[in-house]
């Protein structure tokens, strides 16, 4: 949805840069739109990121939540087995 009002913005400042302006007022337009859609396309990316890392939360709290519901006895475990579950290496409850 953003990409294509981006690209009717970027049509609609070419039609009108056309129209009546100096070689540098059109550099400068064109310039001043091309940052904008990098920017665009920028925070596209960070929603797309603080999307994956709000996933990454959930699953961390679930994780979470079936170590405490199993109630294992963690004190058995060996510290390399902790640090794997940890680090997401390992199944947190089997």
């Amino acid at each position: 949805m953003k990409i294509s009002l981006i690209i009717g913005v970027a049509l609609g400042a070419l039609a009108v840069a056309g129209c009546n302006q100096s070689p540098t007022e059109n550099l400068a337009d064109r310039v001043e739109n091309a940052a904008d859609a990098r920017a665009d396309s920028m925070e596209n990316r960070a929603d797309a990121l603080d999307q994956r890392a709000e996933q990454v939360r959930q699953a961390g709290e679930e994780r979470a939540d079936a170590i405490a519901a199993a109630d294992r006895n963690v004190a058995a475990m060996s510290q390399e087995q902790r640090d794997a579950i940890v680090a997401n290496e390992a199944a947190a409850v089997r």
